[in-house]
């Protein structure tokens, strides 16, 4: 009985722990939107803003342009982006804006990085890029 008991209690703490945190959760999304443009889907990218549904068409088209043009920017200056992952600084929650920034590693082909912040907003259960 009293192993059952410890089981129980383990089982209870493991379930606990395994629930991502809010700026866990934000960290993958603003990741997975970078990796759609990695992967040369700037419109995808795009979808990830908060308020992408509304934009005027003519200043979606020329954030793609400009998302675009960043891409190739990395590509000359650094042989182009190999890899994105969420730093080792997760994020942190600004509650007055209502705001969580995460942090991203940008790796480059040449072996150097870049740390990013992106403010992400959760919209209706959904984080997106502010």
């Amino acid at each position: 009985m009293k192993n059952l008991l410890y089981l129980a209690i383990a089982f209870l703490v493991l379930s606990a722990c395994s629930q991502a945190s809010p700026e866990e959760e934000a960290a993958k999304a603003a990741q997975g939107y970078y990796a759609r443009l990695l992967d040369n889907s700037p419109e995808d990218f795009l979808k990830g803003r908060v308020g992408a549904d509304s934009l005027p068409e003519a200043y979606k088209a020329q954030l793609l342009k400009n998302y675009q043009q960043y891409m190739e920017e990395m590509v000359e200056t650094h042989g182009g982006i190999r890899e994105v992952r969420v730093s080792e600084n997760t994020g942190y929650r600004d509650t007055t804006q209502n705001l969580t920034y995460v942090f991203l590693m940008l790796c480059f082909n040449d072996s150097t990085q870049e740390e990013v912040t992106v403010p992400m907003l959760n919209v209706s259960g959904e984080w997106k890029m502010k």
